[in-house]
């Protein structure tokens, strides 16, 4: 009987399910590290919410471990390349909470807009201070999204609601999809200009980090209010206590923040601030909606082998999986390279197979190479929400398949069309492993490294000297060199998988190479 261990508070409906289904479950919760380090060993399944942190050294210990299910969505308390490299399946429930949290976020609007939690404890202090409240309505000013997926649409709708005109700042969100949901899609610049309101919808990425920095928070205009209620680390939280106490900042509500639980913050005691303890998904009817969830997806996996939402293992069934797994794994890492190769707004992606592999369900490929294209922005994408997020993000996604390849027995493409062109990628499975294939219509054929070195030069001699030692004087190793080209003089690519991650400054250094086109660090 497999034995699962539910580490955080969940509603007693999952645990029903769990046994009604035949799995073991204890319930444990507020275990140290320490104290769940000596447990988890006994069981297969964990559940947690935000407060249990899966880390490497639990996971570790956790040698009968098969999958964790986050009640929720947020997977940043889990370690997720730790799970992975033991072979744990981290699963999420990324839609159950939607509601709940974006009602939040327009009730924090509110209780900013006319000073409630202020004027209660003034009111019931029998102060009476009726002249000291003066609010602000929210009808006809404009709230700035950052951010316009799910939660940020539900928000959007709200405020139309209410009358407000709303602005909307998303790389993943259409010209199509902004019409659809009534909202003008803008850069972060003109958002920060316009916005009367400005509420964050996106999760805590390496481009979102800080993404309201002391820099962003001084463009915004006078008497701005910022609310979070999405996740700490967006907002730069020394600059906004700043920004509150001179009064550019006109007001501020968080329920989230950069550490947690936040027993002290810089934050508190601001003016005008409202901090709630991470409420956003807590109502009777999200816990219930997460607590099933997680309960079912968990009963299934252990049971069946059946995989949903899973962020780290590709939705397949236990026949299929071992035909499939080479292909998902290119699949997969082909989109994470054309993720990260793109900057603009996704407007197509286009994944096309070749060979056998056009035989098989792709349906479980094209899934894996779209969550890849969708994760550097949307880092708790998954095979299972990346489709409906795409939908909903206006991204049209086209899949074909043919049964004869060139050159290679299988290959996969992929094309993304964004509002400055198109990018194609292609990668086929040799000797077993994922390797890339074709960038930018050029042939080579390379492995994927967990940090990677992107270069498109014109193809001069002394280049490729001046590279290396360019690394070498950074300290960077070179662990493998592929190259593409052209023709001699003409466009080339090289291809470096490097054993320390390049910083910021070396990448610029290269970018100023003579003939050096363009540099990206990559990550898979």
């Amino acid at each position: 009987m497999p034995r699962v261990l539910i580490a955080d508070s969940l509603s007693p409906a999952a645990v029903d399910i769990f046994r009604q289904r035949g799995i073991d479950v204890d319930i444990k919760t507020g275990l140290s590290k320490e104290d769940l380090i000596a447990v988890i060993g006994d069981y297969d399944g964990l559940v947690v919410r935000s407060d249990t942190k899966p880390n490497k050294d639990v996971i570790a210990a956790a040698k009968n471990l098969k999958v964790i299910g986050r009640a929720g969505i947020g997977v940043d308390n889990i370690d997720i390349p730790a799970a992975t490299a033991a072979g744990v399946v981290v699963m999420n429930t990324p839609f159950g909470n939607s509601i709940t949290t974006a009602e939040h976020a327009i009730a924090m609007m509110f209780a900013l807009a006319r000073q409630l939690p202020a004027a209660d404890a003034s009111t019931q202090a029998g102060k009476w201070e009726k002249n000291r409240f003066m609010g602000v309505e929210l009808y006809a000013k404009t709230l700035g999204l950052i951010g316009a997926g799910n939660i940020g649409g539900i928000v959007a709708d709200r405020a139309l609601g209410l009358k407000m005109k709303v602005v909307a700042y998303d790389p993943f969100l259409s010209e199509e999809r902004a019409v659809e949901m009534g909202v003008e899609k803008v850069e972060l610049e003109e958002l920060l200009a316009r916005a009367d309101i400005i509420t964050l919808h996106t999760p805590l990425t390496d481009k979102t980090r800080n993404i309201l920095s002391a820099e962003n928070l001084a463009k915004t205009k006078k008497g701005v209010m910022i609310v979070n209620c999405a996740r700490g680390g967006l907002v730069d939280e020394v600059a906004l206590r700043a920004g509150l106490e001179s009064g550019h900042i006109g007001a501020a509500g968080f329920d989230v923040f950069s550490v947690e639980p936040a027993k002290e913050n810089v934050l508190f005691g601001a003016p005008n601030f409202v901090a709630t303890p991470h409420l956003g998904a807590s109502t009777n009817e999200a816990q219930e909606n997460v607590a099933l969830q997680v309960a079912e997806q968990i009963s299934d996996y252990l049971l069946t082998g059946a995989v949903t939402n899973a962020l780290n293992s590709p939705s397949v069934t236990a026949e299929e999986a071992p035909r499939l797994k080479p292909y998902v794994a290119v699949a997969e890492k082909l989109g994470a390279l054309a993720g990260q190769m793109v900057d603009f707004g996704i407007k197509a992606v286009d994944i096309a197979f070749e060979g056998e592999v056009a035989k098989l369900n792709v349906k479980p490929l094209s899934a894996a190479a779209l969550a890849g294209v969708l994760r550097p922005m949307l880092a708790e994408i998954n095979m299972v929400s990346a489709p409906a997020v795409a939908k909903e993000r206006g991204i049209v996604v086209s899949e074909s398949r043919q049964e004869d390849s060139p050159v290679y027995e299988s290959l996969v493409r992929i094309t993304v069309t964004t509002e400055k062109g198109k990018r194609s990628f292609a990668g086929s499975v040799i000797a077993g492993g994922p390797r890339i294939v074709e960038v930018k219509g050029m042939d080579l054929d390379a492995p994927f490294l967990p940090r990677m070195l992107y270069v498109n030069n014109l193809d001069k001699p002394g280049f490729i000297g001046a590279l290396g030692g360019m690394l070498g004087e950074a300290g960077v190793n070179i662990a493998t060199f592929n190259l593409g080209r052209i023709d001699a003089g003409d466009d080339a690519i090289a291809l470096v998988g490097v054993d320390q991650a390049p910083d910021d400054k070396l990448l610029a250094k290269i970018q100023a190479l003579p003939h050096v086109k363009e540099v990206r660090a990559l990550r898979f």
